[in-house]
């Protein structure tokens, strides 16, 4: 599972660095492959075999469904598959434009999947988030 944040640098070439424990999910599942996507202002980045798991419920969705089609144009046709080679990824420009990525972005581990974002846009979603636990602490609760 992807647990933590951390700060990165971002070069020109849209090369990112990619956490040692991150990694080792990754080499877990005998992978060295992210698939990178666009969502809510940042990307989201996942490991090969749970991409497959949600692109396999994705090719069951109703074909002229109006929530289908929006979620298969912008998430799915998005995607694009990162080797991992010497720690790094390389993020094609136009998932980088996608996020607002330019230099400093922050990586956040959400279990199945982690984030990456711009870190003025990060500093700014975390702040809401804050408030909104500050203000919801039911939200604080995990059902199961």
């Amino acid at each position: 599972m992807f647990r933590g944040r951390s700060n990165h640098i971002l070069d020109a070439k849209g090369r990112l660095a990619i956490p040692t424990r991150f990694r080792e999910v990754l080499e877990r599942k005998g992978d060295d492959c992210l698939v990178v996507t666009s969502k809510d202002r940042c990307l989201w980045a996942f490991a090969k075999e749970d991409w497959q798991k949600l692109e396999d419920k994705a090719a069951n969705l109703p074909l002229f469904d109006e929530g289908a089609i929006p979620f298969l144009r912008g998430f799915i046709s998005s995607a694009v598959e990162c080797h991992v080679r010497n720690g790094r990824i390389t993020l094609p420009p136009s998932l980088r434009e996608d996020a607002g990525l330019q230099k400093e972005v922050v990586l956040a581990g959400q279990l199945k999947k982690f984030e990456i974002w711009d870190k003025e846009r990060w500093e700014e979603e975390f702040a809401r988030v804050k408030e909104v636990l500050l203000t919801s602490p039911s939200l604080l609760e995990l059902r199961i």
